[in-house]
């Protein structure tokens, strides 16, 4: 199994560096042929406008989308789950509109308003997972093919469709390694 991470701006040292520790090949991407014989590939946490701004100059926001149809599975975090969603409420739209999902940007404030919690994840089990929230998006509508994995508030912040995956925190930034497993998980399903 070989896992690519989105490699043009954000946490990409530090997923990296989880998958590393799971033993799992990893490579950065930053062209369309980077994306050549790549399993799953992680969209990091950071700014979503300057990531996607240089997916566009790239040409990845039209081969990410390609990839993903041919069978590439998705996982993006905070900024990645922007980029991800079908529908955004502020800012300019989403990039790549591959999952089923509305989100708000920056729902949980401003970058002073950063907060870690613990989530109850019943697809993990216990104990609870530490999630870092740094002006994080929420998903204000699902799909009927979304799958919520675990909420905040009422709201979700952790949710699969088939082999797309989102969080609206930062799991790299957390001992925790559960949801880059369950990430590898979903590709072996599948494969």
């Amino acid at each position: 199994m070989k896992i690519g991470v989105l490699a043009v701006q954000g946490d990409v040292i530090e997923h990296r560096a989880i998958l590393r520790r799971l033993g799992v090949a990893d490579v950065e991407v930053r062209l369309p042929g980077d994306l050549a014989g790549v399993d799953g590939l992680i969209l990091p946490g950071g700014e979503s406008t300057t990531i996607g701004k240089l997916m566009v100059r790239y040409g990845l926001d039209r081969a990410i989308p390609e990839q993903v149809r041919r069978g590439m599975a998705l996982y993006g975090t905070c900024a990645g789950m922007i980029l991800m969603a079908r529908r955004a409420a502020g800012g300019e739209p989403p990039m790549l509109r591959l999952m089923d999902i509305t989100v708000i940007r920056n729902a949980y404030g401003r970058q002073v308003d950063s907060f870690e919690t613990d989530l109850d994840v019943p697809v993990f089990g216990p104990p609870p997972l530490r999630a870092v929230f740094i002006r994080a998006p929420v998903m204000d509508q699902a799909g009927p093919g979304v799958e919520v994995l675990a909420s905040l508030d009422g709201r979700p912040v952790l949710a699969r469709e088939g082999r797309l995956l989102v969080s609206s925190f930062h799991p790299e930034l957390a001992p925790d390694d559960r949801v880059h497993r369950y990430f590898l998980d979903v590709i072996r399903a599948d494969t």
